[in-house]
């Protein structure tokens, strides 16, 4: 697979160079203002009134400005990471593996419950009115019928259903008559209801939420594969941050449902709807899992 850098990528790596004095660290490694990279390909509305109760918290517990960077393209974050642009970031699982591998970047949380990792699902959709009822029509039809990923970086919307129609014989470059990437869940999932693609890829929370806000109903789309468990995102810091401010930030985010609860409500009730979420310590061997996945699809390329 190609790296993926469009238009607007470039525009948002730009916009993240513009920020080479906030992102300036002294010589302790501490920033004037802390800069965080979101990822945000959803509704923009919705998105900032997650991030922006976050960074309004973490200002507040770091005595210092905290600044929300918003792109829609995670192979900007990456960029902005590795160049330096930003301290912070809010990344997928396969994103931060592509990340790890040439950016000095340290997961620190994660959402979790009783010490565990909040776990998550992808799923590969369809219209129901499509007449496909399994993923052996999909594959017996498959040169007649239109593919929609999500992001390229994307655990849950490319590299797992991505691994998983490869594992059956279906390559996405050359199986489907077409195969695109719609740049959100949200556009992927649209982009199947409305027709423009035969199948499309998705995380099954986005469909509880959207079938949860009737933004969706439930005789618009059918779910013809559901993955294995996927660990959530992770937030990460450069490590060239200062460790104590990092481990700052760290506290400050595991201590926020009794800090903050208010905040942290807001954040499970958008991301996830499960209220008995909390964060907790972030490890990188916990994204093995989507290590072994990637390195087994040939077409993928890590070293970015």
């Amino acid at each position: 697979m190609q790296k993926f850098i469009t238009a607007f990528s470039l525009l948002i790596i730009i916009a993240f160079a513009g920020c080479k004095n906030k992102a300036s660290l002294d010589d302790k490694g501490i920033p004037k203002t802390l800069v965080i990279a979101v990822f945000g390909s959803e509704d923009p509305r919705l998105v900032r009134a997650v991030y922006e109760p976050i960074g309004k918290y973490l200002s507040k517990k770091l005595n210092m400005p905290v600044e929300m960077l918003y792109t829609t393209d995670y192979a900007a974050v990456i960029e902005a990471l590795k160049a330096q642009k930003v301290h912070m970031a809010y990344l997928s699982p396969f994103s931060y593996v592509i990340a790890a591998k040439n950016a000095k970047i340290t997961p620190i949380i994660l959402l979790g419950a009783g010490g565990k990792p909040y776990m998550y699902y992808s799923n590969i959709i369809t219209r129901k009115e499509s007449g496909i009822n399994s993923m052996a029509d999909v594959k017996a039809r498959s040169k007649n019928l239109s593919l929609c990923f999500v992001d390229p970086e994307s655990a849950s919307g490319h590299l797992v259903p991505r691994a998983y129609l490869t594992s059956i014989g279906l390559n996405p470059d050359t199986a489907f008559k077409s195969t695109i990437f719609a740049g959100g869940h949200l556009a992927s999932v649209y982009t199947v209801k409305s027709g423009k693609a035969d199948i499309g890829c998705t995380a099954k929370l986005v469909l509880d939420i959207m079938l949860s806000r009737g933004m969706i109903k439930n005789d618009d789309i059918k779910i013809l594969w559901t993955s294995d468990a996927i660990v959530s995102d992770p937030v990460v810091v450069s490590d060239d941050l200062n460790k104590d401010l990092a481990k700052k930030i760290q506290n400050a985010y595991l201590n926020m449902g009794r800090d903050a609860p208010d905040v942290l409500h807001n954040c499970l009730k958008t991301l996830t709807m499960d209220k008995n979420l909390s964060f907790m310590v972030a490890q990188d061997s916990f994204y093995n899992g989507v290590r072994k996945i990637a390195g087994a699809v040939k077409e993928l390329k890590l070293n970015k």
